[in-house]
Formats: C-alpha cells, sequence, structure tokens
C-alpha cells in the first residue's frame, strides 16, 4: 500500500504528532493573497510570533498553515529560492507553543538529523523513516526544532514516543514556533528533497510522487 492510503488500513494506527491539541486551530494565511503582509514584515519572525501569539490567545491553542501555499512574499529575501522560483510550500506548518515535544506517527527510525545553519532555513531537524509490511516505505521530516534535543542517527522510535522539540528562533532557522512536516517518497528522497523544503511551479504536476500531502500523517 503507498502513502497516503495508510490512513485508511485497519492494519496501521497513526498516532498524533502532538498530544492534546484541542479545539480549532487557527488558519494562518501566509500565501501572496494573505492581509498580513500589509500590516507586518514576514522576515521580522520576533513580530510576527507576537502577531500570532495575539491572534491565539484565548482563542487558539495550536494552528497551521498550508501545503502547497504560493509563499513568494515570504521568500523573497532568499536568493535560491528567488533564482530557482520555488515558492511553493511542500510541508504543513503546525503552530504549537515554544518546547512542545514532538512524537514519532508510526514505528520509526531516525534515517537522518542534524543542524541547517542559516536564517530562513531548518535549524534542527529530523527525517524519520517509515517501514512496515503493511505499505511502502516513505519518510517524514521535520523542521525548525530544539538543537540541544536532537536524537541520535538510526535510534528507533515506536509510534507515539517523543522524539524532538519545538526549537527557539536562535536554532530554528529564525522562524515563528512550530514545525515543518513534510512527507517525501522514496523517489523524493533519491530527487534530494530532504533539503527542499519548497518546489516551482513546473514541478507541481508530478510532486504527489515526491512530496504528496502530509494531511493523512497529522492527525490530532
Amino acid at each position: 500500500m503507498k502513502y497516503p492510503y495508510i490512513k485508511y488500513s485497519d492494519f496501521i494506527r497513526i498516532k498524533p504528532l502532538f498530544n492534546d491539541l484541542s479545539g480549532n486551530p487557527l488558519i494562518v494565511d501566509m500565501s501572496v493573497r494573505s492581509k498580513i503582509f500589509d500590516t507586518i514584515d514576514v522576515r521580522d519572525q520576533k513580530s510576527f510570533q507576537k502577531y500570532l501569539d495575539n491572534q491565539m490567545k484565548d482563542k487558539f491553542t495550536w494552528g497551521v498553515s498550508s501545503y502547497l501555499e504560493n509563499r513568494e512574499i515570504v521568500l523573497s529575501g532568499c536568493p535560491q529560492m528567488v533564482e530557482e522560483k520555488r515558492f511553493f510550500h511542500l510541508g504543513l506548518d503546525i503552530i504549537v507553543p515554544l518546547g512542545t515535544p514532538l512524537h514519532a506517527p508510526l514505528d520509526s527510525t531516525i534515517k537522518e538529523t542534524g543542524y541547517e545553519e542559516g536564517e530562513g532555513n531548518y535549524g534542527g531537524y529530523v527525517l524519520l523513516m517509515h517501514e512496515s509490511e503493511y505499505f511502502e516505505t516513505f519518510y517524514s521530516l521535520y523542521g525548525h526544532l530544539c538543537k540541544g534535543k536532537l536524537p541520535s542517527s538510526w535510534q528507533n522510535f515506536k509510534a507515539g514516543e517523543q522524539f524532538a522539540l519545538i526549537g527557539d528562533f536562535y536554532e530554528n532557522g529564525n522562524w515563528f514556533y512550530h514545525t515543518h512536516l513534510q512527507v517525501i517518497t522514496q523517489k523524493g528522497l533519491e530527487n534530494g528533497y530532504t533539503s527542499k523544503g519548497y518546489c516551482s511551479s513546473k514541478d507541481l504536476a508530478v510532486i504527489d510522487e515526491l512530496c504528496p500531502s502530509p494531511l493523512s500523517l497529522f492527525i490530532r
């Protein structure tokens, strides 16, 4: 069975990435159509975090920002993204407080773990490998994590076990508090999508074969 159809299998139990998320999420639009950018410099992430805190106060405990969102405005200060026109977001951003623990959604092996230095990058990140007799091997990537609490390479985690924490500005690529959840197929891994969190418009026709929607892997 291929991902994302594992969600419908009676033999596969997907666990929540974050424990105890409750209520509806705050939907944060970071696309080129968003009105947020009329009043906020999105690269001033500390101010953006204050904006999110104010939006969520007494209303929301968590938030999300979309897969395949066109983020050309957000990425306008990133020369490589501009040169390659890679503006379409390949992950689901899940917004939770600083230090929130992440838990493995399935039985997992740490395929890769490390720190991507530089503003706008992943900071602390983890790539989980998911193998089972019930589905084809695939991977899930988590960015913007706490650098000092990363797991070791090839460490194994059972579904539901904690493996990382949400990182602060100085260690998460200078982003608001969240994780970037991206699903990567074997073909996507072979094509370098561990280090590509965005794609260009010309890639959209085949992106489902490389980095399909992570929504099937994220439950609460």
